[in-house]
């Protein structure tokens, strides 16, 4: 029988977020119903209330959540009831181009749950990233529910999106190794996890850049080695001299754009060694434009690469991640700067927008 529940909506564009009923069918074949036990609020969530994702209102909001496998439909064998999961948002089809040439991270035809679920007056709601978390209980396609070794759903979850995507960034996107050279723009939550991907990853020099001397200080804990606070350098050419002083005069190896602005990936351009990397992890609103020498994009060689989700796996990602943080080699408590109610999602926004908290994190 289909269940109501409560969950966090946005029923127009700007409008202040509302707790309400939400229905949620019983699965289909292929999908699942998750109990979500903690859900962290991201931008990509804020965007989706100010309209800036699209305008298929009103939205389910939340993505980066943890819980449990309630229910399973008919021919779902990746997960079964009572396992403990990431949710995930691409879910890997295993039959597009991407997955037929061994890439299926770049997978073009990701799955979503085909029923809807509702208001209580039918009302379809769209749920954010294809997930929607802020909810007692979520109806998801099984491919979204990655099963990990139980922990705290507050941390863990938190790999359902920004630190993936930051780790990944600068493992699985920008490669870094042992005795690289990292800098890493813009440390919020993504960067910070660049950071502590780079760091476990065995790089020797990660230089932090940020206009904030408490975000620079925080990205300290999670591995940075050294801090270039941009606004105080005074321009873009001083943030890329001071980097460059840092790594013996040459630039990074791998330089990791956690901004999504024209002039910060300016400055990754110039700031990384010949032959280096970087990766362009933030995301740009569409009206920006980046303008570059063509003699400088080929003289510096190297790679310019875009970063999808960390260019993760989830069903190789999640796992060994969670492995690390079990193990006390990847702290994601870190991440998380309080822990909060449903109630408290529109709060939660205000104090993103002060700069207030890495991440906060609802907990049902």
């Amino acid at each position: 029988m289909p269940q109501t529940v409560k969950g966090v909506i946005a029923r127009s564009k700007g409008a202040d977020v509302e707790l309400v009923d939400v229905v949620v069918p019983d699965p289909g074949p292929g999908e699942a119903v998750v109990k979500i036990d903690a859900c962290g609020v991201c931008h990509t969530d804020l965007h989706y209330r100010e309209g800036g994702i699209n305008d298929e209102f009103p939205f389910l909001l939340g993505h980066e959540a943890a819980g449990v496998v309630e229910a399973v439909g008919e021919g779902v064998t990746e997960v079964a009831p009572g396992d403990f999961v990431i949710l995930n948002w691409r879910a890997v089809c295993g039959q597009c181009r991407a997955c037929a040439k061994g890439k299926p991270w770049y997978c073009f035809a990701t799955h979503n749950a085909s029923q809807k679920m509702t208001l209580t007056d039918g009302t379809e709601l769209t749920p954010a990233l294809g997930i929607g978390a802020f909810i007692e209980k979520t109806l998801v396609h099984a491919g979204q529910c990655t099963k990990v070794t139980e922990a705290d759903a507050a941390a863990v979850g938190l790999l359902g999106c920004g630190v993936m995507a930051g780790f990944g960034a600068a493992v699985n996107t920008g490669g870094v190794t042992r005795g690289d050279s990292v800098a890493v723009i813009g440390c919020g939550g993504v960067g910070d996890a660049a950071i502590a991907g780079a760091a476990i990853a065995g790089a020797t020099t990660i230089v932090a850049v940020d206009v904030d001397d408490a975000k620079l200080e925080q990205a300290r804990r999670f591995g940075a080695t050294h801090t270039v606070n941009s606004k105080d350098a005074g321009g873009r050419d001083a943030v890329v001299e001071a980097v460059r002083e840092i790594t013996g005069g040459n630039g990074a190896d791998v330089v990791v754009e956690a901004v999504g602005r024209p002039e910060t990936y300016e400055q990754a351009f110039y700031m990384r060694d010949l032959a280096g990397t970087v990766v362009l992890v933030g995301v740009p609103t569409p009206d920006v434009e980046v303008t570059l020498p063509m003699i400088e994009i080929f003289g510096r060689g190297g790679a310019l690469k875009s970063s999808w989700y960390g260019d993760c796996l989830p069903s190789r990602d999640f796992p060994m991640l969670v492995d690390l943080y079990k193990q006390g080699r990847f702290d994601l408590d870190a991440f998380v700067t309080e822990r909060i109610g449903l109630g408290d999602v529109e709060a939660a926004f205000d104090k993103m927008h002060g700069g207030q908290v890495l991440r906060s994190v609802v907990e049902l």
